[in-house]
């Protein structure tokens, strides 16, 4: 207990012996061709940033989903998903109760409707069109004037596009509107009509381009570092640690990692959509897929453990590097476990394939449990799509026959649970598909050698 106490009341001792066994794991990848040599947007000001994508990108993007727009002949998009928002414009803010959206028109400039606390975000950013309100709910009198009346900010969009010339034509969503929302929208527009076209922007997400793989990639090369770093960290502590002890030594260690490569100046913009984080759980707490009770058990000898929950985002892209590990000494069921856990991840990027339906892919990888009489300890699908939200469409499930691409990234984590025994084994990479097949992004070995641990 003391040792633990003197890692709080320190903050994070990081091992020097940690650190460097995680920095000759993996070396980054390449710098992203755009981060060194930032370019200025010649239509509004603004100046990329090396961390994220470059403005030239969404720029093009928005053209994309323009041309979307001409082949269907909408009048334009209302987008009010954040991810879709955030894709499209690259103007990333925090979602709360208080509206906010992208206006896309057919042709032409596109417009934010933002709430007044973001706008000097989008005041330094590349969309020069755009309109606040004050706050949610929005009263009808300005805010230094006696309160009266509420605005339907729905309402409030729509008179914008109004504004912008777009009165009739068939307007796409990116979401199914209720009732409600197209009575309210069409009191304001009542010569158009309103459709849901969320596939436009997902398909166009679930594709990545050059410069969303060059982030990703640059993502997971921290991942494999952090990976690299709990194993060493326990392999040189011990029994002496906690789950928890090993999560924020980690996350200290990331976060150190990934700021040297990082010019943040703590202004708007600066290390937008950088996340860093790690997770570990040990025992009991390893045989549930999505537990919820806290992470604070001690690190035993004959105990499961994973390095989960390492999510390192860079200009909000990135994947899942999940390692399921074991301290020996090991029974004959968790090695057998552990075996046939991990012939399923690899089985999952050798079906994985253009042409091929998810579903297949899936079967294939749920047979080799079925085949080896550990059918019960199957809880869920093998992956998911892989997104700056982190699940999305589509989904390596038995209920999913969309045909995998070229672009398309997913996690790869068929997992196998045993709660009596109070074990679980769950490893997770990021594949890409390739004209060849799936390419597994991280680096960090799935082999007994790295993931069987000797104290």
């Amino acid at each position: 207990m003391s040792d633990r106490r003197e890692f709080l009341k320190l903050g994070v001792a990081v091992s020097a012996t940690a650190a460097a066994a995680a920095a000759g794991a993996c070396a980054p990848t390449p710098r992203p061709y755009w981060w060194d040599t930032p370019q200025r947007d010649p239509g509004s000001g603004a100046v990329d940033r090396p961390d994220r994508l470059p403005i030239e990108w969404h720029r093009s993007t928005v053209s994309r989903i323009q041309a979307k727009l001409a082949e269907r002949g909408l009048a334009g998009i209302l987008l009010m998903d954040r991810w879709n928002i955030i894709y499209a414009s690259g103007y990333f803010h925090t979602t709360t109760e208080r509206p906010e959206s992208l206006w896309i028109p057919a042709q032409g400039e596109p417009a934010l409707f933002v709430p007044g606390l973001d706008r000097d975000l989008v005041e330094t950013w590349w969309i020069k069109d755009y309109e606040t309100y004050f706050d949610f709910p929005h009263a009808e009198t300005s805010w230094w004037e006696p309160p009266s009346g509420k605005v339907d900010l729905l309402q409030w969009m729509a008179r914008g596009i109004a504004r912008r010339g777009t009165i009739r034509g068939t307007i796409a969503l990116d979401h199914e509107p209720k009732p409600s929302e197209e009575r309210r929208l069409k009191a304001i527009l009542p010569r158009a009509a309103f459709v849901d076209a969320e596939d436009i922007v997902m398909q166009m997400r679930v594709i990545k381009t050059r410069e969303e793989i060059a982030l990703l990639e640059r993502a997971i090369a921290y991942h494999d570092q952090m990976l690299e770093f709990c194993r060493a960290y326990v392999l040189e502590h011990g029994t002496s640690l906690y789950d928890w002890d090993v999560k924020h030594a980690a996350t200290a260690y990331g976060s150190d990692l990934v700021m040297r490569d990082m010019r943040l100046t703590g202004r708007e913009h600066s290390g937008a959509g950088v996340e860093i984080s790690c997770g570990c759980r040990v025992g009991p707490a390893t045989a549930y897929p999505h537990p919820n009770q806290f992470m604070y058990a001690a690190i035993q000898r004959g105990q499961a453990i994973q390095f989960a929950g390492i999510m390192v985002r860079i200009g909000g892209y990135g994947g899942e590097g999940y390692r399921a590990c074991h301290i020996g000494p090991m029974t004959d069921e968790q090695r057998r476990m552990w075996e046939v856990h991990t012939e399923m991840v690899h089985a999952q990027r050798e079906h994985s394939k253009p042409g091929v339906e998810c579903r297949l892919v899936a079967q294939q990888v749920l047979k080799i449990a079925k085949d080896a009489g550990l059918e019960k300890y199957v809880y869920h699908r093998p992956a998911h799509g892989q997104g700056m939200e982190g699940h999305q469409k589509p989904y390596i499930a038995l209920g999913d026959d969309t045909v995998l691409q070229e672009g398309m990234t997913f996690s790869n984590e068929p997992g196998l649970y045993d709660r009596e025994g109070g074990y679980g084994y769950n490893h997770s990479n990021c594949l890409l598909i390739e004209k060849e097949g799936a390419r597994q992004l991280n680096r960090t070995p799935l082999t007994k050698e790295w993931c069987w641990l000797t104290l």
